[in-house]
């Protein structure tokens, strides 16, 4: 059974809610800390963020996102790079553990060239990452976001990345949700044994009822979070674990009914 205390709320879970809302939600239902997404900190002002989750005394698990390193021309690869700048500013000023990355995805372009663009990306992005106490979270998505999200795909495909640099700089996001197909995924979640930045989970509904927006409660499909949490502790990582859940229907339900679920699937199933 999982604890607790190491639940972290996505706030993309309870989607109805800003981030005022999450924050008050998190501690009316005892849960200490709390992963924020970018569009919620522009519309609540960054310092406002800053101020509630310090005063609620919630840890930030993580800003999410950056990367969508990809692009057509170098003028619009410089745009995005400049907001990961961006994004980095905010996880320092919230003190997050890690910025999420989803690096982007090769429509429209060539695939290994989209993978390259993702290199030279993190590559410019980590030094100002570094000067302001960033870690770099890259997460790996299931193969059917290549087109549109995410070329970097396996673990492995993260962590030999990763490994140009500083562990303490640049590790990866294990997401249950992306990771749990991989036949080989007992073997690469120890390889990741000190660059283990987050730990995410959900469920995959059978059929899946949508790509991006149908993700369930733990419990309700078809992954063992519980066998792919023990792994993740076996290599060492001891941290916050993210609820995080695209669904319109939970969305659409009441957020503080859905907290309460989570919490329980939570304990059950994780």
């Amino acid at each position: 059974m999982a604890d607790k205390a190491r639940l972290s709320l996505n706030q993309i879970t309870v989607n109805r809610w800003s981030v005022a809302e999450a924050v008050d939600g998190c501690v009316r239902h005892g849960i200490r800390s709390i992963a924020l997404w970018r569009h919620e900190i522009e519309e609540a002002g960054l310092a406002a963020c800053a101020q509630l989750v310090n005063d609620a005394g919630l840890r930030v698990t993580s800003v999410c996102r950056g990367g969508m390193f990809p692009a057509p021309t170098p003028q619009e690869r410089r745009k995005n790079i400049e907001n990961n700048f961006r994004a980095v500013d905010e996880a320092a000023e919230l003190h997050a553990d890690s910025l999420v990355m989803v690096v982007g995805g090769s429509a429209g372009l060539d695939l290994e060239d989209a993978r390259m663009m993702v290199v030279d990306g993190v590559a410019a992005l980590v030094p100002y990452a570094r000067e302001r106490g960033v870690r770099i979270g890259l997460e790996p998505l299931h193969p059917m976001y290549a087109a549109e999200r995410s070329v970097l795909v396996t673990i492995s495909q993260a962590l030999e990345l990763a490994r140009d640099y500083d562990a303490c700089e640049v590790g990866v996001i294990l997401d249950t949700f992306h990771i749990w197909w991989d036949p080989k995924v007992a073997e690469l979640i120890p390889e990741a044994a000190g660059r283990i930045f987050g730990f995410h989970v959900s469920d995959w509904l059978v059929p899946l009822p949508d790509v991006l927006m149908g993700r369930g409660l733990m419990g309700d499909g078809v992954i063992d979070n519980r066998k792919l949490r023990l792994l993740v502790e076996r290599a060492g990582y001891d941290g916050p674990i993210e609820v995080e859940i695209f669904n319109r229907a939970l969305w659409d339900a009441d957020p503080d009914v859905v907290v309460a679920q989570v919490i329980e699937r939570f304990e059950k199933f994780v």
